[in-house]
């Protein structure tokens, strides 16, 4: 092991301890500690007892449990509570919730994306911190039931039951309809259609490309709108409170579209406003988190301005 490299690990790290954590920021940091308890540990690796990747999770998961003792879970508002039914009331944002952050794609090859969707991340919040590890292991990064069972020193027995609760558990989140990938020739169309609305401050528009029961939701306030009503409702205040004339970004989050929204200036230069996550399923908006805490921006490496012209 003295002469192993582990660089290659470290995305795929990053996107287990995002899962199990529900932060990018927490799962860099978590990936770095994994990587250098590993090095520092070399000597000890028995390839007789366990593959390298084996062993390295199992020091991932530790180090995974371990953070989560005594944390909050992260939720989306959604998560929360009721959707509010007031689309004028007041945009405060709750900065002592530690909300589930996105994932910026573009920084690694992850394997695996479809598993790494918002709400299916979020609803594996709610999962007690062995479950998550179980379900993660087993279903995502395909490690058998033993390999599992020693990872986390129990039994197959309890590895099995622990996997059926939690996949009981996520069914819905993953019961979200048929989602497609960004690339997906459709979704394109259904994006660049909202693009095209969004940069024209079209709310009808807008309401055409989405489904009757769509979620809009913006963390870090706890808000959270269902329905084309209020969904409507809300983008003309937008328009109203920040002008119109505003520029997007197209990239991905999570294995999904999403979209950098620039807020027009008075010079004639855009802003960075936001960063919006869409669920589309059979040619419609479902679900749009959109997220606003300027730390969560950083990570997407995304200019704070685009200059006029």
């Amino acid at each position: 092991m003295g002469t192993m490299d582990l660089e290659p690990y470290r995305g795929e790290l990053v996107g287990y301890c995002y899962r199990m954590l529900g932060s990018f920021h927490d799962a860099e940091d978590l990936a770095q500690e994994t990587m250098l308890r590993a090095w520092n540990a070399r000597d000890r690796y028995d390839p007789a007892r366990a593959s390298e990747r084996t062993w390295l999770y199992r020091i991932a998961t530790n180090a995974c449990l371990t953070a989560l003792t005594g944390r909050a879970r992260r939720p989306l508002p959604s998560g929360l509570g009721a959707p509010s039914q007031d689309p004028a009331a007041p945009l405060t944002p709750a900065f002592d919730i530690p909300w589930l952050q996105p994932f910026p794609d573009a920084r690694f090859d992850v394997a695996a994306r479809a598993d790494l969707r918002l709400a299916l991340v979020a609803a594996m919040q709610l999962l007690p911190p062995r479950q998550r590890a179980v379900l993660v292991l087993r279903e995502v990064l395909d490690f058998s039931a033993a390999e599992v069972a020693g990872q986390l020193s129990t039994t197959v027995t309890a590895v099995n039951s622990a996997l059926q609760r939690a996949r009981a558990a996520v069914a819905d989140a993953r019961a979200e309809g048929e989602i497609a990938e960004p690339a997906d020739p459709d979704v394109r169309a259904v994006i660049e259609q909202y693009v095209a609305a969004f940069e024209a401050a079209d709310v009808t528009g807008l309401v055409r490309l989405l489904t009757h029961d769509v979620v809009l939701e913006m963390p870090p306030v706890p808000l959270w709108y269902l329905g084309t009503h209020d969904y409507g409702l809300f983008m003309r205040r937008v328009f109203e409170m920040r002008g119109t004339g505003w520029r997007i970004r197209q990239l991905t989050a999570n294995g999904q579209p999403a979209l950098a929204a620039y807020a027009p200036e008075p010079d004639g230069g855009h802003r960075r406003h936001t960063l919006q996550v869409f669920t589309v399923a059979n040619g419609r908006v479902v679900h749009n988190v959109v997220f606003a805490d300027p730390a969560v921006l950083e990570l997407f490496g995304l200019p704070e301005r685009i200059p006029r012209g």
